[in-house]
């Protein structure tokens, strides 16, 4: 049986996957997308728990390659709720015809390099779960930051007698709490969201919290139709502001001292960027991921919002995270807080009560046993190295990706590994990525890399590769810049700290995205500095 013979594999089809298809197809190379699930979407497609949203606003969370799409394409909400998000991709893959180059359900398991040894010429072959095999001269790999679910060490998974849910595998039917005792392990971002939609079901809600985390009002609302307005009537100028932003995102950043501020109009600034909501809250003033003091001033004000709002004072103090504010990303929330208010919500601290086990009827936390009906697992993920290492990467000699990355990653630019030719990877580790807005990153990653292909296909390359001085010198500037400052002062799945044995190492790109592009443009100036064509 012959194997299909593409220019170009992909593995995804979220956001990434789906722009790189266009891409290849709009330059005439023939590509071909492997994806896990039964839709579009990626993230979007998989996490489908109650509350889910987008923490950055509906306007600036979407494509902008294409005018067309971005004014014909109106948004409900400010924030907009998963299923929403998931018929944007769904609208994207039908307007661009897209779905006839996409083979669902069809999961990677190895990725292996050939270097035309036996005379087929350079190219990478794909299984798939099914045994499934295909042949490209190119694979990208659109596999997502944040798409390998983590699961909690504890023993008993199998033991209990009710349900389990993870946030990052929930199902396609709808799932009702009503008249349950559920438990929910874990406070990150899903937790935030999903919690309160829980606890307006459910007859009893014991929230199991490792660490708190801070987050703030989204404010969402029903999208105002003057504001669409002006926005799309001003997209381009927006878009061009965002990516003069360290994060990416369109938005007011202060850049003076917290700290050469009169008290009074801090508490000012921080209240009206309470009032506003969202991710720019951070935006405060300029300093406060680089001296502590003015971090601690806005961590004292969330700490009184926080007092404020839950009426337990007990409940109140173990919500206060004691870590600074902006080391973890910083969580967007509706009515978080006040649900611990309620009669049917209560908060265990597995620090002082650590999770020992599940059992038949539930849960064991310190010498205490908690009977439930239902638990949601809302632990996060195995972000940025987790969804690669799950599949057998083998580039040259058969080395696998997985080995060189035990003692943490090391990659190019967020694009490419030494000894993986013809491999790229869409907001790899070394790049912003998750610290950015994603949409821009991943069109930034889609549109570089298809632009490299395209280079190596009109000059007859067989083989690009990413060298190993370029790689260790990006490498430990990427160490340098994470290590500036007061972000690693904190334990996060930036560093790979949520996950169990996982090497602690500083992953994204902490030196901003405008930066990093800039770097990306040198190398291609400079005849793709630190890439080897042959």
């Amino acid at each position: 049986m012959s194997v299909p013979q593409y220019d170009v594999a992909i593995v995804g089809a979220g956001f990434a996957g789906l722009y790189l298809l266009h891409r290849c197809r709009q330059a005439g190379l023939r590509a071909r997308i492997w994806e896990a699930g039964g839709g579009v979407g990626g993230t979007w497609y998989w996490n489908r728990y109650p509350g889910a949203r987008c923490d950055i606003e509906s306007m600036q969370y979407s494509y902008q390659f294409d005018d067309e799409l971005q004014q014909e394409w109106n948004w409900s909400e400010r924030y907009s709720p998963q299923p929403e998000i998931l018929a944007y991709a769904e609208h994207v893959a039908e307007r661009y015809q897209l779905l006839d180059g996409i083979e669902f359900n069809c999961r990677v398991t190895q990725a292996r390099y050939n270097n035309g040894g036996d005379d087929s010429g350079s190219h990478w072959i794909l299984t798939g779960e099914q045994g499934q095999t295909l042949s490209a001269k190119f694979c990208v790999m659109a596999t997502g930051c944040l798409s390998r679910p983590n699961w909690p060490q504890v023993e008993g998974y199998k033991d209990f007698a009710g349900s389990i849910y993870h946030t990052a595998l929930w199902p396609h039917e709808k799932v009702d709490f009503s008249g349950q005792r559920v438990a929910v392990i874990g406070t990150g971002s899903s937790a935030i969201q999903s919690i309160p939609h829980i606890a307006a079901q459910a007859r009893q809600l014991t929230v199991f919290q490792r660490t708190p985390n801070y987050s703030v009002p989204a404010h969402n609302q029903p999208m105002d139709s003057d504001h669409a307005a002006a926005v799309k009537a001003r997209y381009a100028d927006i878009r061009a502001n965002a990516k003069q932003n360290n994060n990416g995102i369109y938005g007011e950043f202060n850049t003076s001292s917290a700290l050469d501020a009169r008290e009074d109009e801090r508490l000012a600034e921080y209240e009206r960027r309470w009032q506003h909501g969202g991710l720019t809250f951070m935006g405060s003033y300029g300093d406060f991921m680089l001296d502590k003091r003015a971090n601690d001033t806005l961590v004292e004000f969330v700490h009184n919002k926080i007092n404020s709002i839950v009426e337990d004072p007990e409940v109140a103090a173990q919500l206060c995270p004691t870590n600074i504010i902006g080391g973890k990303r910083l969580c967007v929330d509706t009515n978080y807080y006040a649900t611990y208010n309620r009669d049917n919500v209560s908060l265990v601290d597995l620090r002082r009560q650590p999770l020992k086990a599940i059992n038949t009827a539930g849960l064991q936390a310190g010498d205490e046993q908690f009977d439930v009906d239902s638990i949601v697992v809302a632990t996060g993920f195995d972000a940025m190295t987790g969804a690669l290492n799950q599949i057998d990467i083998q580039g040259h000699a058969g080395e696998k990706l997985r080995d060189r990355w035990r003692d943490g990653p090391v990659s190019y630019l967020g694009l490419a590994v030494a000894g993986f030719p013809n491999l790229f990877t869409v907001t790899g580790p070394g790049s912003p990525s998750v610290l950015t807005n994603m949409l821009p990153t991943i069109e930034q990653h889609v549109e570089w890399i298809s632009d490299c292909i395209m280079h190596a296909q009109q000059h007859q390359y067989t083989e690009v590769a990413a060298t190993a001085e370029a790689e260790q010198q990006w490498w430990r500037h990427v160490q340098e810049a994470g290590a500036s400052g007061l972000k690693q002062t904190t334990d996060s799945w930036y560093l790979g700290a949520n996950v169990e044995g996982k090497a602690r190492v500083f992953m994204p790109y902490l030196g901003g995205f405008p930066a990093y592009v800039e770097k990306c443009e040198e190398v291609v100036r400079n005849n793709y500095e630190g890439f080897v064509f042959s």
